[in-house]
């Protein structure tokens, strides 16, 4: 453990840190989650509905939180997007 005030503070400020991230993660976890079992449901609208809140958060976290990477958060978009649009394509 740390001695000095200024490493206990920074071990304080990196577990709010870790706590925040994960808290984020597991939120763009659970909305991915939700995308893909509206496409297995074959639920175009609630699919549709879905990605766009997917998307939103994704892409907040991803370019101005710093969590995600940004590439990293646009890959993950980028595939819930195909999984819908395959939906889409299937229903004709």
């Amino acid at each position: 453990m740390a001695n000095h005030a200024s490493a206990l503070k920074r071990v304080r400020q990196s577990q709010k840190r870790r706590m925040r991230n994960k808290m984020r993660k597991t939120r763009i976890k659970n909305l991915i989650k939700a995308v893909e079992a509206a496409v297995m449901e074959n639920a175009v609208e609630q699919a549709q509905e879905n990605l766009k809140k997917a998307q939103a958060y994704i892409d907040k976290i991803g370019r101005k939180k710093g969590t995600l990477h940004r590439k990293n958060a646009s890959r993950k978009v980028s595939k819930l997007a195909k999984k819908v649009d395959n939906l889409l394509k299937a229903q004709g």
